[in-house]
């Protein structure tokens, strides 16, 4: 089901997110984050989060506010907060761009706009979770998700199929490393 993949994918996101956090932590630290590893998320949520989920959700929504436009309504603008999400990965990708580039910039400043995103980004998920996907599964028809379901983009998700992209090794051997160190320090 559609659904299941979408919420899939949030949680690869989270996964992602937590990635970022972890090498924002490392920055607000006066540590070198890895910034290939930074890159590489940025990237991804301008490809295929911006490009692919972010279009499935917005079919989805189309069809909620035919068949329940007050589900849709408590969900709100949809379109918007996707676009308010991408606007903020812009900011972000700015500034870990002048960072990079040595550019006097303050590292509260860095941080302000990465906590920004995530934040966010973690509300935005978990609203779709919690309000968005539940209100689709309700109202939707059969029909309606055979609809959707024609209108699937075929690139498979670039980082975490077994179609990957190699500009996401890094990242993707980064997020193994940092899972195990993870379950190492809970036992």
């Amino acid at each position: 089901m559609v659904i299941d993949i979408l919420s899939r994918e949030h949680r690869n996101i989270e996964r992602l997110l937590t990635v970022l956090e972890h090498e924002l932590n490392i920055f607000d630290h006066a540590g070198r984050p890895d910034y290939e590893v930074i890159g590489s998320i940025i990237a991804y949520f301008e490809v295929y989060t911006e490009l692919y989920h972010h279009r499935q959700e917005d079919l989805i929504f189309a069809k909620l506010q035919l068949r329940d436009p007050v589900a849709a309504a408590k969900v709100g603008d949809l379109a918007r907060e996707h676009q308010k999400g991408s606007d903020r990965l812009h900011r972000v990708a700015h500034a870990v761009a002048n960072v990079r580039a040595g550019a006097e910039i303050p590292r509260e400043n860095v941080d302000a706009i990465i906590r920004d995103f995530l934040a966010h980004e973690r509300r935005h998920i978990r609203m779709e979770d919690r309000d968005f996907f539940p209100a689709a599964v309700k109202a939707l028809t059969a029909q309606d998700w055979a609809e959707i379901a024609s209108t699937l983009s075929p690139h498979k998700d670039p980082l975490f199929s077994d179609v990957t992209e190699a500009r996401f090794d890094v990242l993707r051997d980064h997020i193994i490393e940092l899972e195990k160190e993870a379950e190492a320090e809970r036992h």
